[in-house]
């Protein structure tokens, strides 16, 4: 090899689709007024399988701390539990974790 050419490692480039399948995504439920622990705890439960005391520690989250994370996987995944948390117009956001 030449002294002139220096040697690289190959140099990978993540496209966006792989970009989003790669990150670890998260679903975040905001506080409101209008909703009821029962109603709250429910929804989680539908959306994400979770256990009654999983889904009654994530809505005590919500009301002491204005928000929760209650979800975490591929973008599609949580793209899925947003909308079954949106059925009962809960306030929810998906972003990349």
């Amino acid at each position: 090899m030449s002294p002139d050419v220096l040697d690289r490692p190959d140099v990978f480039t993540l496209t966006d689709k792989a970009l989003e399948e790669a990150i670890p995504w998260q679903v975040i439920i905001f506080n409101d007024e209008v909703h009821t622990f029962d109603e709250v705890i429910f929804q989680i439960q539908k959306a994400t399988g979770a256990a009654l005391q999983a889904a009654f520690e994530i809505a005590v989250e919500i009301h002491t701390q204005g928000k929760a994370v209650c979800f975490e996987g591929a973008v599609e995944a949580c793209d899925r539990v947003a909308n079954i948390l949106r059925e009962i117009s809960l306030s929810v956001e998906v972003i990349p974790g």
